[in-house]
């Protein structure tokens, strides 16, 4: 029998509760006063692990900066399953698009602090595209990587806006003819592009 999880931490509590808040309510709509109310605990405890407001949206969007996870699969098979990923997400009740967006959306592009780790995630998602693409051999990864990734964020705000999750099948059926346009073969096991061999890792 596996032991029982460790309690979490104060700051673990106040962490996990204001990413709740946040992403499901808006971070200008939720002050220190409810998430502090919401844990039962004073605003002067709360400020004890997080000095402010804006220290505590950092470590929010710090907590939800998750990398992918390395995968066995083909490279397109990775591909095409971030969009099946997608489509569960947006099926989900508790879907809210994207928060690294929403975050910049709701405080601005001057607030560096938030703009600066918005892009660091969607650069982190390009460039896990690129890679993917790299090693089927295709002519120019960098720009197909940017392609996939605009579909990405256009499923997203699609669905958001259509609450349909079948937005991320239609961008899963795009990004098939970009794969089958830059000569990768999508069908069965993916393999690397016709004509060009896989590059040594």
């Amino acid at each position: 029998m596996a032991p029982p999880p460790a309690p979490q931490t104060m700051k673990e509590r106040i962490l996990h509760t204001a990413d709740k808040l946040f992403y499901l309510q808006g971070i200008r709509a939720i002050g220190v006063d409810t998430i502090a109310a919401e844990i039962g605990i004073s605003k002067r405890t709360l400020y004890n692990h997080f000095p402010s407001k804006d220290a505590l949206i950092v470590a929010y969007l710090e907590r939800r900066f998750v990398h992918a996870s390395p995968s066995d699969k083909p490279p397109a098979e990775q591909i095409l399953a971030t969009f099946d990923s997608l489509e569960r997400r947006f099926a989900a009740k508790d879907f809210r698009g994207c928060p690294f967006v929403n975050a910049v959306a709701e405080l601005g592009p001057t607030d560096r602090a938030v703009k600066k780790i918005a892009i660091a995630f969607k650069e982190s998602r390009r460039l896990w595209f690129r890679d993917r693409l790299t090693e089927l051999g295709v002519a120019n990864p960098d720009a197909l990587a940017t392609q996939l990734v605009l579909l990405v964020d256009g499923s997203i705000a699609q669905d958001l806006v259509r609450d349909d999750p079948a937005m991320a099948r239609a961008a899963k059926e795009a990004a098939t003819v970009l794969l089958r346009n830059a000569g990768v073969d999508v069908g069965g096991d993916a393999k690397p592009a016709q004509g060009r061999k896989r590059p040594p890792r």
